[in-house]
This record gives C-alpha cells, structure tokens and sequence, in this order.
C-alpha cells in the first residue's frame, strides 16, 4: 500500500443521485449481511473480467459507509495509526482547536511534535471521545434517573 493510499481524505459529499444510489445499495447490502452473517462479499464484472472478495471486515465497513451517504451525510476514512493535524482533530472531536490544543497541553490526549507542529494519533483521539462518550452517557443516564425519581414526565 502506498503512501498516497493511507492519506487521509478529504470528506465526500454525496449529491441528490448519489444519495439515492447509496441508499438502495445500503438495503441491498444489510439484506446479504442478515442473510449470510459469517460470509464475504464476491462483486464480479464481466466486462473487465474482474473478480473481488470483500472480507467481512470490509462489507461491514462498506455498510457503514452506505447507510452515512444514504442519509446525504459526508464520509471519510481515516487509517487508525494515522496522524492527525490539530485542525483535524478538533474537527473530529467537533471542538474548537485551540480546546483541542489545551488538551493536548494538559496531557489529557498523547499527542508528539514534528517540528513547531503538534501531530495526533487518531486511535488516542478515539480513545479520548470512548472515554468522554462514556461520561456523557452516565451523566444523562444519571439525569433519567433523577427524574423519573421527581415524576417529571420522562
């Protein structure tokens, strides 16, 4: 795999024919994923005499890329060891960059400096947003809690 391949890409837009192409290729694909759990993914063109098998690792990758762009969301891949600048980061988190900067800064999220620059790697970002998700997710469930105890109608 080359370099150029790792990269990370810019996000894709789908437009109006793509979205409408994504979501009958998304329903095509969860049906073959329902219906064959532990199979692969042959695709087949005649034309170029092409053969492929997807593993299952990929169709479920390739799913999740459909369903996104069936809803007309923009899609990315980004490779986990890849290192993210700080602007692509704080994207990621959806935070400011100088928040994100201020983490890193504190030590909240390992990150190392190519020159004057600061570089993050993406699986420690996700390790972060785990760990915040989780926090988030016990405050609100502890919210609930409180009020169904009150009766507020939740």
């Amino acid at each position: 795999m080359t370099n150029a391949a790792l990269r990370i890409s810019e996000p894709v837009l789908p437009v109006a024919e793509e979205v409408a192409q994504a979501q009958e290729a998304a329903r095509a694909l969860a049906r073959f994923v329902a219906e064959t759990p532990q199979g692969q993914l042959s695709i087949e063109d005649s034309a170029h005499r092409m053969h492929v098998v997807l593993p299952r690792a990929a169709v479920l990758l390739l799913q999740g890329i459909l369903r996104e762009m069936a809803q007309g969301h923009a899609v990315t891949l980004i490779p986990v060891h890849a290192e993210l600048t700080t602007q692509q980061a704080a994207d990621l988190l959806n935070v400011s960059r100088p928040y994100l900067v201020s983490l890193l800064e504190s030590g909240v999220i390992p990150y190392r400096k190519i020159g004057t620059r600061r570089r993050v790697l993406f699986e420690h970002l996700m390790a972060y947003k785990r760990v915040e998700d989780a926090k988030r997710m016990e405050a609100l469930n502890e919210l609930t809690r409180q009020a169904q105890e009150l009766n507020l109608g939740y």
